[in-house]
């Protein structure tokens, strides 16, 4: 008798009529399942893996879902982290997505049957939040906002912004070469630490498209400064036919008692700003969405541009953007709303259940920060378990993965970027990493 031990390896055809990977099949796709044959007999031919164990491995294996995709455990402390898909959307707003993901009236009224408006009832929600706006249009991030209003407001015109605002975000993002590609001509006005109403005033002409105010994001500049208010700027373009953009970024709805001097929709639009532009994914605690409000006539011909309809969002975005103005408070008003006292009884709780097993961790005080771009200025008192330094690729790497960070010689792990509920699941990560 041969040993071969390619003899002795399960037939591909066997294993995907087990069924149980034939129900997997049918939950993540034939293709990625096979895959994950393929993968185990390759370890069988190895001598890795015995083959009565071919099918248990192959479960193993196999994600939750058919995306790559994986929840991760924020740890970070920034409430609003971009690499970790910035605001976690509330259950409410989970659960508007599941059921807007099949057939649904997006663009149909059912009472008459005729074709109806897109996205009427998600409009509703966010003119009801934000008072001061006769109307608003959703495009699929802020972005696109902003390249849609220097399109339709400034293409083969001038827009003017003070050059203290021509900044650079994440991924070498720039703002003005964003607005160039449009078409539109950038009439800086000012210096990096200081612009007047004067130098406005002085830039304007038959050439003007709009002037625009544009938040900046990360970047501060202390000491020697002056910059120009949007109320300020309104009372001056009174009466010129020149309209005000203020692009406020973070997607705050009113002003919030922890966070004095970041920007919101409210106050921009009520202090004069013709129309105001906000990420959805941000403090706002939505999906990703470019958020446009403002006058009636200008938000109106910005829907009515061309490039509109390249921007606009699906039915799932809408549907999440309105569960999130019209639902509960989305998990990141509630991280800000956090009480200090009760993150630090968590990090207690949390550190003494580990410690009680061997582990070497103990609650330590910590800030926490917006993120995102908002009130860099500001950081948030926080608590949280404090690890060695080894833990951090290894919770990493865990499932589910945990991101925290190291400061010093200990990896730290914020409570305040993450929910109550996931103290048992961050409990379990940490001690699947001091067992292995």
């Amino acid at each position: 008798m041969s040993a071969d031990p390619r003899r002795q390896v399960p037939r591909t055809d066997s294993l995907l009529a087990d069924p149980r990977l034939a129900a997997a099949g049918e939950r993540l796709g034939r293709g990625l399942v096979k895959g994950a044959v393929q993968q185990v007999q390759q370890r069988i031919r190895d001598g890795e893996l015995a083959p009565p164990d071919a099918v248990p491995a192959v479960l193993a294996a196999l994600p939750g879902t058919a995306s790559s995709l994986r929840p991760v455990l924020n740890a970070t402390g920034v409430l609003v982290h971009t690499n970790l898909g910035r605001s976690p959307l509330s259950p409410a707003a989970v659960a508007a997505i599941t059921a807007a993901a099949g057939t649904t009236d997006v663009e149909l009224d059912l009472a008459s049957g005729r074709r109806g408006p897109r996205g009427e009832a998600a409009i509703a929600a966010l003119l009801a939040a934000v008072p001061a706006a006769e109307a608003a249009i959703v495009v699929n991030n802020c972005a696109a906002a902003l390249a849609l209003v220097a399109t339709a407001l400034g293409q083969g015109k001038e827009l003017v912004l003070a050059r203290g605002e021509l900044v650079e975000i994440g991924d070498g993002f720039r703002i003005p070469e964003l607005l160039a590609s449009t078409g539109a001509r950038l009439r800086e006005v000012g210096t990096t630490n200081r612009v007047t109403l004067g130098d406005y005033r002085g830039a304007l002409g038959s050439a003007t498209g709009a002037v625009l105010k544009v938040h900046p994001s990360n970047f501060v500049v202390r000491g020697f400064t002056r910059q120009v208010a949007v109320g300020e700027l309104a009372a001056a373009l009174a009466g010129t036919g020149t309209p005000l953009v203020a692009d406020i970024g973070s997607g705050l709805l009113r002003p919030h008692p922890l966070l004095p001097d970041e920007p919101d929709l409210q106050s921009a639009l009520a202090a004069g700003a013709d129309v105001v532009l906000a990420s959805g994914d941000k403090l706002l605690g939505g999906p990703q969405a470019g958020l446009v409000l403002g006058r009636a006539e200008l938000v109106q011909r910005l829907r009515r541009h061309p490039l509109y309809r390249a921007l606009r969002v699906d039915k799932t975005t809408l549907a999440a953007l309105e569960a999130t103005l019209r639902g509960p408070l989305p998990p990141v008003q509630e991280m800000l709303a956090a009480d200090l006292d009760g993150l630090r009884a968590r990090a207690r709780a949390l550190a003494t259940r580990l410690a009680t097993v061997g582990v070497d961790a103990v609650a330590v005080d910590a800030e926490a920060r917006v993120g995102g771009g908002g009130a860099p200025e500001h950081p948030l008192p926080s608590a949280a378990v404090s690890l060695p330094a080894s833990f951090a690729g290894s919770l990493r790497r865990g499932a589910p993965p945990v991101v925290g960070y190291v400061e010093g010689d200990r990896t730290l792990l914020n409570l305040r970027s993450l929910p109550p509920s996931a103290d048992d699941d961050l409990a379990a990560a940490v001690l699947a990493v001091a067992a292995s």
